[in-house]
């Protein structure tokens, strides 16, 4: 796998930032084909402009690198949005 940060498109991180401000809990897909169940905690970046979804799971805090998520689906009732693709898109 290719190790170069990609941003995300800037119209997807609205859905990050509402995850993390409603605390949804999250079906997460991995690129590399994984999935994991976690509740969506917050953003962070790194000193070298790398972005991470910070999630909490059973096994504590998370940090995942943004641009190897492939899609979230909201678990919560009443979420303001469905099963997301982050995957394969453009930057800003």
């Amino acid at each position: 796998m290719n190790d170069t940060y990609r941003p995300l498109a800037c119209a997807l991180y609205d859905y990050l930032e509402v995850a993390c401000l409603h605390r949804y809990r999250l079906r997460i897909e991995l690129v590399d084909g994984s999935e994991l169940l976690a509740q969506a905690l917050g953003t962070s970046t790194s000193a070298s402009k790398e972005e991470f979804l910070v999630v909490g799971t059973e096994d504590g805090e998370q940090q995942l690198r943004m641009d190897r998520l492939l899609a979230i689906t909201p678990l919560d009732t009443g979420a303001s949005y469905g099963r997301v693709l982050l995957g394969g898109n453009a930057t800003c």
